[in-house]
């Protein structure tokens, strides 16, 4: 920062017209100085200063002092819910708030979490373990000095060691994303809940000739699923983007040349292994192996305060730990990723690099076990990386290792990872666009750039695109030059594209086999623009018709990988779907006493005192702008998950960024940013990213200085 004392003129002394001039002219210059990012010299102080959204812009005097700062912002916003998911992270959640955690920290602790952590702490390098401690201490330092404003019974999580980070991010990255309990639990890997839309355009493709980049992951608005949006500048950075809460780095972020985004991409860094136990171990390769053991004593508190404890014990194989066993026999759960330790220093350095050859440097230390990574730059490059840990296996196709693997033999047993050029990757592809909408890297964009075939069977699965992938491909491919406010409206689509493949055989066929109610229903559906906006009227009657179909074959013509975004199409069986609808119908008019209730009636956006009507929907549905509901006991449905943060970036000179945090960007009770953006989010419109420190003063909320 420029040193203010150079500019402490006794303007007193100045005389005359032409000294007030000059007086006036040096004040001015100070203004616009002071307002911008460019310093001569770092500055002597650290501030934060709080836009009028609770959006936290960190001025670090070096980068220790910017992770201080981003501790004290995150817990000014979130921090019960900070202290809550550390505490859970340690594995004594059950002794801290009772019984309902116990099941959490018998994961955490099975999983090695704790331990684990505390030997990534010391895998870290000087200068990075300094920064993790400075992030501690800007959330202890918030702490001691407003207890006031912390949950009572929080603060038995105080004071938060930078041990706590890391299993923290282990819990989250391996332990959720990767796998959790309930896909453990029924020993097949799952769908994730998890979801995001991912878009880079070239210049070639953009209608201002910069190249564009679109974040928009879909999460859950709860828990550990929150998103986190900041601006951290410190020497050698100046980055903005967002992280989950808890994190300590930005994990989608743009600075002014280069930007990225995650996507859930189609990994598998998890397997379970079936062990045959003999003679108190396991065999493999017909020889008794026998199990490590670790045992845990966890307390457990109860209602009235009394702690109950209860003993685990950790068994563990070569394949990993066990997390069934019973009947003579044991499953072993193999999770990529333990001995890689410095995923929070690769997304730090990822924000500080200036260009595609230094990012791709950072990305090549595979830290970083999951993730598409979807890029773009200043110099109009853009790419698309299906990253991850890749175990190296000896067999097997991608659907072969989504089931129960035969632990008796090491031929199973992987142990090695794909260097970084085995992985599917697209740079600067003839299309000029890349997206990802969590289906496997060879849709990427077409014509196709990577080809499956180039790649072993169990890299990412074959099979279908989504349609909100297709929607994805079908917006970016039918405009060849997309401006960036039409990116941002492209991203706002509630476009259902399964009604565009479908309703052409659903309406004659309800017409022919279906009653009076299903002829009337069928007249809707002809008359609907087959969007999920709030104010369509037909969109309603289709999902539930959807849901009805949801057990069935549908469509006459499967997915093809020949025709991957035309397929599947046709109707199977025209009158059981003329049948369905017939139900569908006499449900809705049931609960809301007419056909065509609107879909904003029906899917409502609630929070605090805001209960306001929903746009958007089901991805399966093959809409864009995906949101979740649940059901409430109203016979409405409230949104639960779906599009979080949304950011939009155009890398010109200077960069042009639009955002929106759907749920806000504060959890604390009492903070104004809790919901204010919600009625932006139900006009499907983007705020403005405030960058520069003339911008940020000109929406200056509260600054605070350290």
């Amino acid at each position: 920062m420029l040193n203010n004392r150079i500019w402490q003129f006794d303007l007193q002394r100045l005389k005359g017209k032409s000294s007030r001039f000059l007086a006036f002219i040096l004040s001015a210059i100070l203004v616009v100085v002071l307002a911008n990012n460019t310093f001569a010299t770092a500055p002597k102080t650290t501030e934060i200063l709080w836009d009028t959204y609770g959006i936290p812009h960190i001025y670090g005097k070096d980068a220790e002092s910017a992770f201080q700062a981003f501790g004290w912002a995150q817990m000014q916003s979130h921090a019960n819910l900070l202290l809550r998911l550390y505490g859970q992270a340690r594995g004594k959640a059950a002794e801290y708030w009772g019984e309902d955690y116990l099941n959490s920290d018998k994961w955490v602790l099975t999983m090695g979490v704790p331990n684990r952590a505390s030997s990534w702490y010391q895998a870290q390098n000087q200068a990075f373990r300094s920064y993790i401690n400075g992030f501690v201490t800007g959330i202890n330092t918030y702490a001691k000095a407003h207890p006031d404003l912390i949950d009572a019974q929080l603060e038995i999580v105080l004071p938060v060691k930078p041990e706590d980070v890391l299993a923290h991010l282990q819990r989250v990255l391996y332990f959720t994303f990767i796998v959790n309990p309930a896909e453990v639990a029924n020993t097949t890997h799952t769908q994730p809940k998890a979801g995001s839309n991912g878009w880079a355009i070239a210049p070639k493709h953009s209608a201002s000739g910069q190249a564009m980049l679109l974040a928009n992951p879909h999460l859950l608005w709860s828990d550990l699923f929150l998103w986190y949006e900041a601006q951290v500048t410190a020497p050698g950075m100046n980055a903005y983007g967002a992280t989950l809460v808890g994190i300590p780095v930005l994990a989608i972020a743009f600075n002014d040349r280069l930007g990225w985004t995650h996507t859930v991409n189609t990994h598998d860094g998890w397997d379970v292994y079936d062990l045959k136990l003999a003679d108190g171990g396991y065999l493999l390769d017909n020889k008794v192996c026998p199990f490590t053991t670790e045992e845990f004593l966890l307390k457990v508190k109860q209602k009235n305060g009394s702690l109950v404890e209860q003993p685990l014990l950790v068994k563990s194989s070569v394949h990993g730990a066990v997390v069934q066993e019973k009947e003579g026999k044991a499953v072993a759960l193999r999770v990529v990723g333990a001995d890689r330790p410095g995923v929070l220093q690769q997304w730090w350095d990822m924000a500080r690099s200036q260009n595609l050859s230094q990012f791709q440097k950072v990305l090549q230390r595979l830290q970083l076990p999951m993730f598409t990574v979807m890029y773009a730059d200043r110099e109009g490059h853009i790419m698309h990386l299906f990253n991850g840990l890749v175990p190296i296996r000896q067999q097997g196709d991608f659907q072969y290792w989504q089931g129960l693997i035969p632990g008796d033999t090491s031929t199973t047993l992987w142990t090695k990872m794909h260097p970084y050029q085995d992985l599917p990757r697209a740079i600067d592809p003839p299309s000029g666009w890349l997206q990802n909408a969590n289906d496997p890297p060879w849709t990427t964009t077409f014509p196709a750039v990577i080809k499956a075939n180039d790649y072993p069977a169990y890299m990412a699965p074959r099979g279908e695109m989504s349609f909100r992938a297709q929607s994805s491909a079908k917006m970016l491919a039918e405009d060849a030059k997309i401006s960036f406010a039409e990116m941002i409206k492209y991203k706002h689509s509630t476009k259902m594209e399964l009604a565009e493949r479908i309703l052409d055989d659903l309406i004659p066929a309800a017409r022919k086999y279906g009653d009076e109610l299903a002829r009337r229903a069928a007249d809707i559906l002809a008359a609907w623009n087959r969007n999920a906006d709030a104010d369509s009227r037909g969109a309603v009657l289709f999902s539930f018709w959807w849901q009805e179909m949801a057990e069935n074959q549908v469509f006459s013509i499967p997915w093809s990988e020949d025709s991957p975004r035309t397929t599947p199409d046709g109707l199977k069986d025209p009158e059981s779907a003329a049948k369905a609808l017939q139900i569908a119908a006499a449900k809705v008019e049931k609960a809301y006493g007419k056909l065509d209730v609107a879909w904003g009636e029906v899917f409502r956006v609630r929070s605090g005192n805001l209960d306001l009507p929903a746009n958007g929907g089901d991805g399966e549905q093959g809409i864009f702008r995906v949101l979740n509901f649940a059901p409430t006991n109203d016979n409405r449905f409230q949104a639960v998950a779906g599009d979080s943060y949304v950011a939009a970036i155009e890398f010109s000179q200077p960069v042009k960024a639009m955002a929106l945090m759907s749920y806000g960007n504060a959890t604390q009770p009492g903070s104004p940013h809790i919901t204010d953006q919600l009625q932006l989010f139900t006009r499907k419109q983007l705020r403005p990213i405030w960058r520069t420190r003339r911008e940020i003063f000109a929406n200056l909320e509260e600054r605070k200085t350290f």
